[in-house]
């Protein structure tokens, strides 16, 4: 299975850059291949939404080995033969009545998107091909998608699941929303502490000539020799350039013992 491992993801359908010829248009869908079996057959998913919001789902699997299996849903297909022909390239065939129904193609293209081409015939005998575009999701969701495929039909399970998906997609991106606000929260948090805790070793190590009050306000400049002090006085209130070389803030003793700086 080791040709097969570019498709091994979660794909999200262009709807814009599809072209169908049969079968209902979708609105969005997802498409999901995995390994399974140890890795000797692959598991397709499909989930996708009418432009009616009418809700498509359906599963099946498949031995990519060149061979004729017997399908597993036999109301759609008799056997279905799939083959890896590259590891850009993956083909599976349905088979009704020992006739070809339906030709699939997936194909990983240079710029990393998946097309997928349903190749088949309608109820009354006309081809038509069907292209899907997909482009892999960073965030691989449950379920998956492919449109006009014969395999695919609308069911009450179709429904049921898709709308529990896109309650989990929404109550999921709300919580991570959540812990995002709370993460950017506790860095502010932890940014705020971290001057905290740079002001408060600067004014411990100036000269102190008082016992600071918790609650009050005092100023911090540096003197002429690079040193610190803290003092009483605010700039305005010196009656000349002040024993300083430059103010720096004006400074709040919290009750934990911090300093903060206020305007």
């Amino acid at each position: 299975m080791v040709q097969a491992y570019n498709f091994l993801a979660g794909w999200q359908l262009f709807p814009e850059k599809c072209d169908f010829q049969h079968g209902l248009t979708p609105k969005s869908g997802q498409y999901k291949i995995e390994s399974i079996r140890n890795g000797h057959a692959l598991s397709i998913s499909i989930n996708w939404v009418s432009m009616d919001n009418e809700a498509f789902y359906s599963h099946y699997e498949m031995v990519p080995d060149d061979t004729l299996h017997p399908f597993e849903n036999q109301e759609m297909a008799d056997s279905i033969k799939a083959s890896v022909l590259n590891a850009s390239a993956l083909q599976t065939v349905f088979f009704k009545d020992e006739k070809t129904i339906l030709d699939v193609t997936n194909e990983i293209l240079p710029n990393g998107y998946m097309k997928v081409t349903h190749k088949g015939t309608d109820k009354e005998g006309k081809p038509f091909v069907n292209v899907e575009i997909y482009h892999k999701q960073m965030s691989i969701l449950p379920y998956a998608s492919s449109v006009g495929s014969v395999a695919i039909r609308p069911t009450k399970e179709g429904v049921i699941k898709h709308k529990a998906l896109s309650a989990m997609e929404e109550q999921t991106n709300m919580q991570l929303d959540q812990i995002r606000q709370q993460i950017e929260l506790l860095a502010r948090q932890a940014q705020e502490i971290r001057k905290r805790k740079e002001l408060s070793m600067m004014i411990y190590e100036a000269r102190l000539s008082f016992k600071p009050q918790i609650g009050h306000t005092y100023h911090l400049y540096e003197r002429k020799d690079g040193s610190h002090m803290l003092s009483l006085v605010a700039p305005h209130e010196w009656g000349g350039a002040g024993p300083f070389k430059q103010f720096i803030s004006s400074v709040r003793l919290l009750a934990d013992h911090t300093w903060v700086e206020v305007s």
